[in-house]
């Protein structure tokens, strides 16, 4: 009797044990459980690939890592020989390994270990032309210095750091730089533009005088796409139609043009990343998640030259024709020093934006916290955003901005230019061409020095819709000004302006 006792106090303890244990597993199966919750619309949970448990080491392929030899074979052979065994790991220990460009493979994970740098080439000859779109445009460019196309699990993990050599490819405007980095630069040779304005090859001057937006116009044959070869800058990872895709850990810096670009990918996952460019280069974007449907943006930090964190969806009549939506995407946990905007949707939006939380984020000195921009000709709908505990400081412009008459400059760009807001606007007919934004929530938002407050400056036709503003406190110079906007419901709204009324509103309705 005392034996069977004993035996069911222990077949107890160990179902208790059994149960704690089954809750702990199940509380950890996912690691961003606490992100999903209470989310205002309903995505897959995104999850990391898995990847066989297959290794190879970079070294064993012929790579040198003293900064100095070329390992572009190297990775190429070392990604075959991994994906001809069906993928894992290539392992890029500590070292320098300067390349040209790499071309990932499907179930291939590049694992850059601590003290691991990646350094591209500047080489331009080794960057061919390659079919891909750009500025949301069906294009051609360099080819990317990371890429991969059509691939299922994907992934750049580590603790090391991914360096694109930019600068060499990169015009520089004088006013944006200390004298020392100019003369440095300008050192190297180059044409100019104009005095203040210059271009590292003569090849990038000339692309720049026949583009649109960083896309040259009207070349037709391969000796007219060559001969502007040198503006071409390349993204420095493409990623594109790819699933189940993995950023985590590592460092990207000093791209050519943006950092991070994934275009029409399914199930990204982008965690603890960290993406830095001088805050004056251009097109210098941290991550632009262009097209993508379920996406992760956690615990990352973006310090580039233009804008931080961006969702976009195509441009004009390329990205209507391609109508691929970006949806479901979740933003939590980052940071954004300087740069155009911490959070940005558009200009290129024309495939339209939906169902998007952004929480828990800081901005510290970015040009604009939260930027909404399109214009006439865009189309494409913006809608169902969420966003919620956002701390700013420092914002030189605004911490929200909406702005559909978005002409390429940054918002302090704008400022300076002393550009000023449209008169009244005509209507023009409703169409596809028409862009919209409408039913967007803000709410728990501190900024701690702004130079206005807010700024909506929607169009006749189309105005700004359905944005509600909740818990709001913001101290800036000026107050909030609203023009073409309808429905804005602001409850529990503190602005403390020290020049100027609280709020002006201008061809609006529905401003409570």
């Amino acid at each position: 009797m005392k034996s069977n006792l004993i035996m069911l106090c222990l077949l107890g303890l160990a179902g208790i044990l059994n149960a704690q244990e089954g809750r702990v597993h199940q509380s950890s199966t996912y690691k961003y459980e606490a992100v999903y919750r209470d989310l205002p619309f309903d995505m897959p949970r995104v999850e990391a690939p898995i990847f066989p448990d297959r290794k190879v080491n970079l070294a064993d392929f012929g790579a040198i890592g003293n900064g100095e030899e070329l390992c572009t074979s190297a990775f190429a052979k070392a990604i075959d020989a991994l994906a001809e065994k069906g993928g894992g790991h290539l392992i890029v220990p500590a070292g320098v390994w300067f390349t040209g460009p790499i071309v990932l493979k499907s179930n291939i994970d590049l694992h850059l270990e601590k003290g691991a740098i990646i350094l591209f080439s500047p080489d331009v000859d080794l960057y061919p032309l390659v079919e891909t779109v750009f500025e949301g445009l069906d294009t051609r460019r360099c080819q990317s210095p990371i890429s991969g196309r059509n691939l299922e699990n994907v992934a750049i993990t580590g603790e090391g750091a991914i360096d694109g050599n930019g600068h060499y490819w990169r015009p520089l405007k004088r006013e944006k730089v200390t004298e020392s980095v100019w003369k440095q630069t300008v050192a190297r040779g180059g044409v100019y533009k104009r005095p203040t304005y210059w271009f590292p090859y003569p090849q990038t001057l000339k692309g720049d005088t026949i583009s649109n937006m960083n896309v040259p116009q009207n070349l037709q044959t391969e000796e007219e796409w060559q001969s502007v070869r040198h503006f071409l800058r390349p993204v420095m990872v493409s990623l594109i139609e790819c699933r189940n895709v993995w950023l985590q850990g590592v460092i990207f810096q000093n791209s050519p043009a943006w950092n991070l670009h994934p275009l029409m990918c399914e199930n990204v996952l982008v965690e603890e990343v960290q993406v830095r460019n001088p805050n004056y280069a251009q097109n210098g974007d941290g991550l632009d998640l262009e097209s993508c449907k379920n996406a992760l943006i956690v615990n990352s930090t973006f310090d580039v030259g233009d804008d931080g964190i961006c969702l976009k969806s195509g441009k004009d009549e390329d990205g209507r024709r391609r109508g691929r939506v970006c949806e479901n995407v979740v933003v939590d946990g980052c940071t954004v020093f300087k740069g155009h905007g911490g959070f940005v949707v558009g200009s290129e939006m024309s495939g339209g934006v939906r169902n998007v939380s952004v929480s828990n984020c800081q901005f510290l000195g970015t040009d604009v916290g939260l930027r909404f921009k399109s214009k006439r000709g865009r189309g494409g709908v913006v809608e169902n955003i969420w966003i919620r505990n956002i701390s700013m400081m420092d914002i030189p412009t605004e911490p929200i901005t909406f702005n559909l008459y978005y002409g390429g400059k940054s918002a302090v760009e704008v400022l300076e230019s002393g550009e000023t807001v449209p008169a009244k606007v005509e209507p023009m007919p409703v169409d596809e061409t028409t862009p919209c934004f409408r039913n967007i929530h803000v709410k728990n938002l501190v900024c701690a020095g702004a130079r206005r407050a807010l700024f909506f400056n929607g169009i006749p036709e189309m105005p700004i819709d359905g944005i509600i503003l909740e818990d709001i406190d913001i101290t800036s110079k000026l107050g909030a000004e609203f023009i073409y906007s309808k429905n804005i419901n602001m409850k529990n709204m503190n602005i403390r302006n020290t020049e100027g009324e609280k709020i002006v509103t201008r061809y609006c309705e529905g401003i409570e």
